[in-house]
């Protein structure tokens, strides 16, 4: 019998429900960080490059 490793338990939660927890959890993190005035560190997949998203929507890209 094989002995699970307790870093891969996943108590019984599929992979997509994981998935979509992370998801929301970054997505509530990206609020809270806007509604404190933070920036939000975003990757644009159209240029190939991360940018910092300031609350004002302006953004200043990485290079």
């Amino acid at each position: 019998m094989e002995e699970l490793n307790k870093l891969d338990s996943t108590c019984g939660i599929s992979d997509d429900e994981l998935t979509r927890r992370f998801i929301e959890a970054v997505r509530i993190d990206d609020e809270i960080r806007r509604i404190k005035g933070l920036p939000v560190s975003r990757y644009d997949h159209d240029k190939n490059m991360p940018y910092i998203e300031y609350p004002d929507e302006r953004r200043v890209y990485n290079e």
